[in-house]
């Protein structure tokens, strides 16, 4: 059990909740986008076809699989619920981002550069290192796990 502990350990600091929220609506809001077409996205279907269409195979599958993570690892980070494996999940999934999307257009955003995901790959590995701190679900579930 201590392992599990090891795992989820939130910390005693105050500053993982001030990253881990803006952080969780961030990325959920980019998943509903792929999975739900919430706040102007395109869906599985149209963003599966674009991943296809950049070399991401099987599209569908590639959508859902970073939808999910952004969706529910975003709600996991905002809840601060077993936040260091969903900060890893999320920190993949913005390597994945940088390296087949965004890398060749730079760093800015405004040529579609990676500086976007840069910062949120930042966040998420910190939050990967420090846990999800105080006032996080995480710390109910410590508590839990003797």
């Amino acid at each position: 059990m201590s392992a599990i502990k090891n795992i989820i350990n939130p910390g005693q600091q105050w500053s993982s909740l001030v990253l881990r929220v803006p952080l969780g609506i961030i990325f959920a809001a980019h998943g509903a986008q792929k999975l739900f077409g919430w706040f102007g996205g395109y869906g599985l279907e149209g963003t599966g076809q674009w991943m296809a269409s950049i070399g991401l195979q099987p599209g569908y599958l590639m959508a859902l699989a970073a939808g999910s993570a952004e969706f529910f690892g975003g709600l996991f980070l905002l809840f601060g619920l077993l936040t260091r494996p969903a900060a890893l999940v999320l920190a993949f999934t913005m390597v994945v981002a940088i390296f087949a999307v965004h890398i060749g257009n730079g760093l800015f955003m405004s040529n579609n550069g990676y500086e976007f995901g840069l910062a949120l790959l930042a966040g998420a590995v910190s939050l990967v290192l420090s846990g999800g701190g105080r006032l996080s679900l995480d710390t109910i579930l410590t508590r839990q796990v003797k």
